[in-house]
């Protein structure tokens, strides 16, 4: 309240109004704007609305939780031409920085090699681990996105899971993730994608990916032609 109403309320004998609690806003008084809540990735819905129902009606889970889910994926380029090209670590990693949207860690040799001339703690390679909602973004991006962009691409295969439901990719080019141009790179690299899954087989874990959207070969073709 202004200092001259105080003082003329005080006159008249009548206490002044009392100021609003500290950390309130009086009534009529504008709301500050509600936090933004974060975006679900696409792929996070597909699951909890579509995916889950289909699987466990298809295996027969009596609870949700009993179906299989993605727990993390693991990106990695191998970095053989470190030895002879240090310049190659750091285009590397702006490469899979791009890819991926989150800052990978370079990897270093445990031992020395003396046949391939690695020394101990030399880079070797680089690679990043998502999980949560970076990860739901990436895989919608590589089965929507990039995967077609691939040449004559027919389905990646069916036979590369491990036993236990996890999955292993080889993508020859990095050009094909959009992010990726074609004029800044200074040469053609490939990247190792690993999928991990808590699925108890094979078969869970194929069917797991194949209702997220994962563009596996048709049977019919074999193996087909994979990344």
């Amino acid at each position: 309240m202004p200092r001259g109403d105080r003082d003329k309320r005080l006159e008249e004998g009548k206490s002044p109004s009392p100021a609003p609690p500290k950390g309130r806003r009086p009534p009529g008084a504008e709301q500050p704007a509600a936090p933004v809540g974060r975006v679900v990735p696409s792929l996070l819905r597909l699951y909890r609305q579509e995916v889950v129902p289909a699987m466990m009606r298809e295996f027969g889970y009596r609870n949700p939780l009993q179906v299989p889910r993605i727990t993390k994926v693991v990106l990695n380029i191998g970095l053989g031409e470190a030895v002879s090209n240090p310049k190659a670590v750091e285009a590397a990693v702006r490469d899979l920085s791009l890819i991926s949207g989150q800052k990978p860690v370079v990897t270093k040799a445990r031992k020395a090699i003396a046949s391939f001339k690695v020394r101990r703690g030399q880079p070797v390679g680089v690679m990043v681990t998502l999980r949560g909602d970076r990860m739901y973004f990436f895989l919608e991006k590589l089965f929507f996105a990039a995967l077609p962009r691939i040449r004559d691409f027919r389905g990646v295969p069916r036979s590369a899971f491990d036993g236990r439901g996890n999955y292993a990719l080889g993508i020859r080019e990095q050009i094909i993730f959009p992010e990726v141009e074609y004029g800044q790179i200074d040469r053609l690299r490939g990247l190792q994608v690993n999928i991990c899954t808590t699925a108890r087989s094979d078969r869970e874990g194929m069917r797991l990916l194949e209702l997220l959207g994962m563009p596996f070969a048709r049977e019919r073709a074999g193996a087909g032609q994979g990344a």
